[in-house]
């Protein structure tokens, strides 16, 4: 039932309205995890410590793992019915009305402002698991279905396992926007 209200709330909405939430949950997303560092780092410098620039690192623990997980998806999204990644349409009507350097905009944003959040913040101050659970329920439109429940579960451990062995924010934020990116233009060129 609560599927089936969210589906309604989001038919109501306009493209402009429902991509206006997505910059605004973006947004408190940015602003929490700032007052975050603000309070539980030293400094602003003492956190930009978590960002590493190593190109090896970056490559084979964010984009390899990234380019599977979408190859994964695609082939899911092939074989099983659609009603296994129906998440109130709300992907479907986000992707397939932006622009590709709009998708672009709106994966670096997403990945930026929840990995500041999740990795940066939750998971150094409060641990792996926590974090990645945390990351897992604020997607709550995908608890509903078993095949988005248990991919965003995976993704969510995945991704802070990245950030686990590498201690390296860029990694998962690379991770995050090559997966939504990717997964955003194939929704975009396959579902107009």
């Amino acid at each position: 039932m609560k599927k089936n209200r969210q589906a309604k709330i989001v038919e109501q909405l306009t493209d402009r309205q429902l991509l206006l939430n997505l910059y605004l949950s973006q947004s408190m997303f940015l602003f929490v995890a700032i007052i975050g560092i603000w309070i539980f780092f030293d400094s602003f410098r003492t956190f930009f410590q978590l960002f590493q620039w190593n190109p090896s690192q970056v490559f084979l623990y964010g984009i390899v793992p990234a380019l599977l997980i979408v190859i994964v998806d695609i082939v899911l999204i092939k074989i099983l019915p659609k009603r296994f990644f129906d998440d109130g349409g709300i992907n479907e009507r986000i992707f397939s009305m932006l622009s590709i350097p709009h998708i672009f905009l709106i994966t670096f944003i997403i990945a930026v402002s929840e990995e500041l959040l999740f990795r940066g913040l939750i998971h150094t101050e409060a641990g792996y698991i926590i974090a990645s659970l945390v990351f897992a329920l604020i997607h709550y439109r995908y608890l509903h279905k078993i095949v988005l429940l248990i991919s965003v579960l995976l993704l969510s451990f995945l991704i802070g396992y990245m950030y686990e062995i590498t201690q390296n924010l860029l990694v998962p934020i690379v991770a995050h926007f090559f997966i939504d990116l990717l997964l955003g233009i194939y929704y975009r060129l396959n579902m107009r």
